[in-house]
């Protein structure tokens, strides 16, 4: 009877510690979130306000009782947003487009054919990836300038249709396919790119999109390289062209039109990544399981 007493008290005491672990966790996370959170509805709160409430504010008021919506039509009136935007989307998909074939190609080498020095190879390829970023620019910007591509939808998506750490983790999710699928599949008479857009990208579908959903996101925020090779506005991104903006745009104190602007340039790939977030999980998981 005393053991069944001792057992019930120590079981209660077990859960009270697991319920204070519980509430202390959530109050981090709960703390974390608010810290994350807060800038964003910071950003989106001031896009709702006028100029003269925003000028107004001596100390900053975490609400509005008279939201607007003007910002939102300077953005698209004022300044040529709209084109950004089209430039934006056009350097994206087209880039994220070649940028996801040349890799699955390249993944798909070097995890399932066989070729003399394919590992001297591979080493050497991840070897690139420890190279300055500000030397590939720099090598970049001499190419396409004696190509005499600067100002153009080429000399911006050329240097980007290539990724060392995403033909890293295609070739991972790729060695996780078994073999003897591949060697039934060449029994049959099956080639290498029948196979590949059959079997192998099929089942690595999950890191495949986790792949496009990046780049994509990596287009629509890369700053430093169309900042340096455009500088005719009918080519500028929405990067750069925020930049404009504020240079020569609404100007420098006008905030809540510059707000209105980055909510409206944020709010892509914050639904892409709402839409697709679990594939983005599953794909970064399988990519780093190997077996």
């Amino acid at each position: 009877m005393k053991r069944n007493m001792d057992s019930h008290v120590l079981s209660r005491e077990a859960g009270r510690r697991r319920r204070v672990r519980l509430a202390v966790t959530y109050c981090a996370l709960g703390i974390w979130a608010v810290m994350v959170l807060f800038p964003f509805y910071w950003m989106v709160l001031t896009s709702f306000k006028s100029y003269s409430a925003y000028n107004a504010e001596h100390i900053p008021v975490l609400f509005t009782l008279a939201p607007t919506l003007e910002n939102y039509w300077q953005v698209f009136t004022a300044v040529p947003l709209g084109r950004y935007l089209l430039n934006t989307l056009i350097f994206a998909v087209i880039t994220t487009g070649i940028m996801v074939a040349v890799s699955t190609l390249a993944a798909y080498g070097f995890a399932r054919l066989e070729f003399r020095g394919k590992n001297l190879v591979f080493a050497l390829f991840l070897s690139m990836m420890m190279i300055p970023s500000e030397l590939v620019v720099i090598t970049n910007f001499v190419t396409i300038t004696n190509l005499d591509l600067r100002n153009s939808f080429t000399g911006l998506i050329l240097p980007s249709i290539t990724s060392v750490f995403y033909i890293y983790l295609l070739k991972e999710s790729f060695e996780q396919v078994p073999d003897e699928l591949y060697r039934a599949a060449r029994v049959d008479g099956t080639s290498d790119l029948k196979y590949l857009w059959k079997v192998m990208i099929p089942i690595c579908r999950p890191t495949i999109v986790t792949v496009t959903i990046l780049k994509l996101i990596e287009c629509w925020n890369s700053y430093v390289w169309p900042r340096l090779i455009t500088d005719d506005q009918a080519y500028f991104l929405v990067s750069n062209g925020i930049q404009e903006i504020r240079e020569n745009g609404f100007g420098r104190e006008n905030i809540p039109a510059m707000m209105a602007a980055v909510v409206v340039i944020s709010v892509p790939l914050i639904l892409l990544f709402l839409a697709f977030r679990n594939k983005i999980m599953e794909g970064v998981s399988r990519g780093g399981i190997k077996g």
